[in-house]
């Protein structure tokens, strides 16, 4: 009984020893890791018995080494992890959201190399960084398991930073359609052979993640803009412009673009020019100017006035006020304004002179000249308006005389083509007649040379059987040695073929009489039997001797 007890306690004991381990493990030594964390593990290595070797300073910890491990668990229960030995960190996702990147910082491994500050590599695998530092490569939106011990991390949305009048986009980088980026490398790309600076390759319109550390892009409006100088009028107290006699409007002194001729008059003008930046200037543009709108700052409205004060201080103002003069002016403007454009990488639509003030001391007498000589080339073209007029009634006369001439004619035309028509006719139908009647002829004879020989052959076909059917009875005679036993054969083979036959005696000189007695039974002759035509007649019947 005592041992039974000593067993039943050791069992007891057991059990609880169990039992308590179990709890242990399920409390202790179990971690539950959930969804959108992971588990960062560090061994700590034996608290008591042996010693493990540490890691190295900078690295992770391999199998049995002292340190944090770089792979780290993903969600679901772990088990086996003592808190004993096992530092077990909670380490959640880092999530990057649409218009958002990720920049991340190795802490792990040796220090770059002088002159560089960018790391080239992954977060895991075998090209994993090797360097601290900022990492080139940036994260996009998603949901990326990042060990902190090893990697930091930092969302950016969109980074502007002013550099001068220009505005440097980085991060998450929207370049909308109409617009290029051009492309700024802060540090030299071995990886891609790419320099540091402004890089002649654009961005085409997209959304870009940029490292703020690496690149930055210039967003720049590619296509063609409007740039006008126009001079100011003077209004009256309704706020409309001033005319002057000739309803031209008054300038305001020194506004547009104002110049003196080379005959002393002050001229002004109103210029406009249609320009552009096309994709493959626009680093130029970005280099030299730093902004679209700093180009025509300091390129387009100084170069504007200067090159129509050039060419329109070598002209009088009589030559561009007449119309041969001043288009020269135009196209010499023009093509200037182009050349001085084209070296700066911006391109010239057109430059147009839109308005020249002439002075109205020089501008009256000259358009008054112009006038008269206006009204000069009108009574001139009236004239020869009216001469053509008159050409015209006649002209329209004569169209009237040859209309009905050609009526006539064309009566005449028809009436003659009728009447030939008509003799035409006659003359088909005549010989159409002729043609009947010769076919009639020819039907006429072979219907007399058919009548004729149907004749013949039908008297020769007589003639031939006629001829056999004597050739035929002359043959039956023969085949019967004589006339008479031919008859004799006709004549059976007329007998009916139920004829009966009686043989009776007759005394000498009493056959008539004993004919009487036999009629009945023996007919002489047999009404349905046919006579055979132009036969020999049938022998009489003799009577039977004794």
């Amino acid at each position: 009984m005592r041992r039974l007890n000593l067993i039943a306690g050791a069992a007891i004991a057991l059990a609880g020893l169990g039992l308590l381990a179990f709890t242990f493990h399920m409390l202790v030594n179990c971690i539950y890791i959930y969804e959108g964390e992971s588990l960062r593990l560090r061994y700590k290595g034996p608290l008591v018995f042996g010693t493990g070797k540490t890691a190295e300073a900078g690295q992770y910890a391999q199998p049995g080494e002292i340190g944090v491990y770089e792979e780290m668990k993903g969600p679901g229960r772990y088990m086996w992890y003592c808190p004993i030995w096992w530092e077990r960190v909670r380490v959640p996702d880092v999530v990057v959201k649409p218009g958002e990147v990720a920049l991340v910082t190795s802490k792990m491994g040796d220090s770059l190399p002088p002159g560089q500050f960018l790391v080239d590599g992954e977060l895991t695998g075998p090209n994993r960084a090797q360097h601290k530092g900022t990492l080139r490569k940036v994260l996009g939106p998603g949901r990326y398991r990042i060990n902190n011990y090893g990697f930091e991390s930092k969302i950016e949305k969109l980074v502007q930073t002013k550099v001068g009048d220009n505005l440097k986009h980085a991060g998450w980088v929207n370049i909308p359609t109409g617009y290029v980026g051009v492309v700024t490398n802060l540090a030299a790309n071995s990886a891609s052979g790419q320099k540091g600076g402004i890089q002649d390759q654009v961005l085409p319109p997209g959304i870009y993640a940029v490292n703020p550390a690496e690149r930055q892009i210039d967003i720049v409006g590619v296509g063609f803009w409007e740039s006008s100088i126009s001079t100011d009028h003077k209004r009256g107290p309704d706020g409309k412009d001033l005319l002057d006699a000739s309803g031209e409007p008054e300038a305001v002194a020194g506004s547009g673009i104002a110049f003196p001729s080379n005959d002393g008059f002050n001229i002004q003008l109103d210029f406009t020019a249609i320009w552009g930046v096309m994709p493959k200037d626009a680093p130029k543009v970005v280099e030299t100017f730093g902004t679209v709108s700093a180009a025509e700052q300091k390129v387009i409205i100084p170069q504007s006035e200067s090159i129509s004060r050039i060419n329109g201080s070598k002209m009088g103002a009589n030559a561009l006020l007449v119309g041969e003069t001043r288009q020269a002016f135009q196209n010499s403007v023009s093509d200037h304004f182009h050349e001085v454009l084209k070296d700066k990488k911006l391109t010239l639509l057109y430059g147009l002179v839109r308005h020249i003030y002439i002075p109205k001391d020089i501008r009256t007498p000259l358009q008054e000249g112009y006038v008269a000589d206006e009204l000069k080339l009108t009574r001139e073209e009236e004239r020869t308006t009216k001469q053509a007029e008159g050409e015209l009634r006649e002209a329209e006369k004569k169209v009237v005389q040859e209309t009905e001439k050609v009526k006539v004619e064309t009566a005449k035309l028809v009436a003659s083509a009728l009447a030939e028509g008509q003799k035409k006719v006659g003359e088909i139908e005549a010989a159409a007649k002729q043609q009947v009647a010769a076919i009639d002829r020819q039907i006429a004879e072979f219907d007399a040379k058919k009548i004729e020989m149907l004749g013949k052959a039908k008297s020769e076909a007589d003639r031939l059987l006629k001829e056999a059917n004597s050739q035929k009875f002359d043959l039956a005679v023969k085949a019967f040695g004589n006339a008479g036993a031919y008859t004799r054969w006709q004549f059976a083979e007329g007998l009916p073929e139920n004829i009966q036959l009686q043989l009776f005696y007759a005394g000498e000189g009493t056959l008539w009489t004993d004919l009487k007695g036999m009629m009945p039974t023996l007919p002489l002759t047999n009404p349905a039997a046919p006579r055979p035509a132009e036969t020999p007649a049938a022998p009489r019947p003799v009577s039977a001797g004794k």
